[in-house]
């Protein structure tokens, strides 16, 4: 066999037999569900004006919107308060259940339904990050991302010792809930309520299939083929997702350098001076006048902004210059939220950063947090024998459980 057919077979075998990068989709899971809960408990005393019946983007004016260009929203599917307070709970609660990654699967769905119905509300709210948070709750539902740093997680070892023990051990809670979900499925579909572009409705239908099909292969047949096969595919479906992220956030990258080159302003090296000057992009205005006082600094600061994000998807070729410039984008994504007053459009973009974080270094992350979380245990509470607790215990047993990560 040749090199390359070697080569080829590996590759193929990497990508069919796990599902890659679990230290980085986990990242971008708590990082994305930790921008929309951050954002949607700031705006609890607006969100009536934002996307509830008080909003200025009307409920005429939002029909007649999705009606047009097809988009989903189930804030739509009532115009009554208790509804609208409904939806805006459960999209807090997703967000914060994803993040804790507590049955990944089906709050993945849940928070991808919430940001979506909020967002096409009042399509005129955000900031430019809300567009990358529009994308990436889509590409989550077809990730695994709940592989280490989460409930589930714990759970799944918890599970694999017991049988070991030779306990049996039954899962309730799952098939309540996409019981639950498939009945609201089938109930909003039946009174017409997913009328409209079709992706959306097929993706939730879709997850939910696959969920019973997950379900009865691992319960109702006596031999471990079907089971095989489907992880098989959710792996492909995994890494495919994953592949799709990182294109994303080099292609936001690239077209973002590629049309400030066009404009004039970051031609001549004063484009940054401007919205400086803005007061609406000004929550320190002593801070902006200080950077904008010096036209070296703003010149430095527009062609390095320029050059950094078009010099970006290139440096994926090598290792080192990668994270390099992966440091200076997040440290710039930090100056932009504190200069400018955009932290959920840095956050959101940082979250989308991390998936080329290096797995060597969230892996020593994930130690530092064990073990500062464990120094803030001993000190809160009474101090008791040395021993190790079964939540430091399942934390090192995620890092046992994933393995297989980027090579960064």
């Amino acid at each position: 066999m040749s090199r390359f057919a070697l080569a080829v077979s590996r590759g193929i075998a990497r990508v069919t037999g796990s599902a890659l990068g679990p230290y980085q989709t986990a990242v971008i899971r708590i990082g994305f569900a930790a921008t929309w809960l951050l954002f949607l408990l700031r705006e609890v005393p607006h969100r009536q004006e934002l996307y509830g019946p008080d909003s200025p983007w009307g409920w005429d004016l939002a029909e007649q919107l999705v009606g047009q260009n097809g988009a989903f929203t189930a804030l739509l599917w009532s115009d009554g308060q208790l509804w609208f307070e409904t939806v805006y709970a459960l999209g807090v609660l997703s967000s914060v259940l994803l993040m804790l990654g507590w049955r990944t699967r089906t709050m993945s769905v849940l928070f991808m339904a919430g940001v979506l119905s909020l967002q096409n509300r009042s399509v005129f709210m955000g900031d430019g990050g809300d567009n990358v948070l529009h994308l990436m709750c889509i590409y989550l539902v077809f990730t695994r991302c709940g592989q280490v740093w989460s409930l589930d997680a714990r759970r799944a070892r918890r599970t694999r010792e017991a049988r070991a023990r030779g306990e049996r051990v039954t899962d309730r809670t799952g098939p309540l809930l996409w019981g639950v979900f498939g009945l609201v499925l089938t109930v909003v579909t039946a009174a017409g309520r997913m009328d409209g572009d079709w992706l959306v409705p097929a993706l939730l239908w879709g997850a939910w299939m696959a969920q019973c099909l997950w379900w009865f292969a691992g319960r109702l047949t006596r031999t471990g083929e079907p089971r095989i096969m489907l992880d098989v595919i959710a792996d492909i479906l995994h890494n495919g997702a994953l592949f799709v992220i990182m294109a994303e956030a080099c292609l936001i990258y690239a077209t973002a350098g590629w049309y400030k080159i066009q404009g004039s302003r970051w031609q001549d090296g004063t484009a940054v001076y401007y919205p400086l000057q803005l007061e609406y992009f000004s929550p320190w205005p002593a801070l902006a006048d200080l950077m904008s006082a010096g036209g070296t600094l703003v010149m430095l600061v527009t062609y390095g902004t320029v050059i950094v994000q078009v010099a970006f998807p290139f440096t994926l070729l090598n290792r080192r210059v990668k994270n390099v410039l992966l440091t200076v984008m997040i440290i710039e994504h930090a100056v932009i939220a504190v200069v400018l007053g955009l932290p959920f459009f840095s956050l959101a973009m940082i979250a989308a950063d991390a998936v080329f974080l290096p797995t060597s270094f969230l892996r020593r992350l994930g130690d530092w947090t064990v073990r500062a979380r464990g120094r803030l245990h001993r000190g809160v509470l009474p101090k008791v024998p040395a021993q190790r607790t079964p939540d430091t215990a399942d934390q090192h047993g995620d890092t046992e459980q994933a393995h297989v990560g980027f090579r960064a």
